[in-house]
């Protein structure tokens, strides 16, 4: 850090310019949101690699990277999941976050709004969706944990959830069990669902 060096005519804002000019770049600065850092952090003052930053709105800290972007520190908020039609939120806050150090996370359970039965004829079905800026480059497939009720002896424990390039969560379940009612409904659970978005 360069201290300040009085030269033969003093200078003292000129002096003191140096200094401070070293000292923000090592101090945790507090935005009101990325717009906001976008706009101070620009110009004759660029962000440089090492400098931390919090981010009010968006309830994060962000450290600046050497290849010129800046790494979540700390786990984001959670933010509810878009619904498709027919589906709804059964247990655990559904939604995602992003992950310090980059990636996303999901949690949560997820029913039919009628509280009946998954559709198990093999097709793909997508009920709940992600912004595409934070999809994956390519799909992701996960086994996770479901419950469908038991039809002639037969309860199902599992489901396989599929995250699309769009942002699109979509399942797939075996055939027989599972017929759900509104009292006892079938769920999906995303917990423990984490992937790289696209260019992380």
């Amino acid at each position: 850090m360069q201290y300040p060096v009085l030269g033969d005519a003093a200078d003292i804002e000129l002096a003191t310019q140096t200094l401070v000019g070293a000292i923000v770049p090592k101090l945790v600065m507090r935005f009101a949101d990325a717009n906001a850092r976008a706009a101070a952090l620009a110009g004759t003052t660029p962000p440089v690699p090492g400098m931390i930053t919090y981010l009010i709105a968006e309830d994060r800290w962000e450290g600046r990277q050497g290849d010129g972007t800046w790494l979540l520190l700390s786990d984001g908020p959670w933010t509810p999941l878009t619904y498709k039609t027919g589906y709804a939120a059964h247990d655990g806050a559904p939604g995602w976050r992003k992950k310090a150090g980059g990636g996303i996370e999901l949690r949560g359970r997820v029913r039919k709004t009628s509280g009946g039965a998954f559709e198990d004829d093999g097709t793909l079905v997508p009920f709940a969706s992600i912004p595409s800026n934070i999809a994956p480059a390519a799909y992701r497939y996960f086994l996770v944990p479901a419950k469908r009720i038991t039809v002639s002896g037969v309860t199902r424990y599992s489901s396989r959830v599929e995250i699309t390039t769009t942002g699109d969560l979509q399942y797939t379940v075996e055939s027989g069990g599972g017929t759900g009612t509104s009292s006892d409904p079938g769920w999906i659970a995303l917990d423990g669902i984490q992937f790289s978005p696209a260019g992380d």
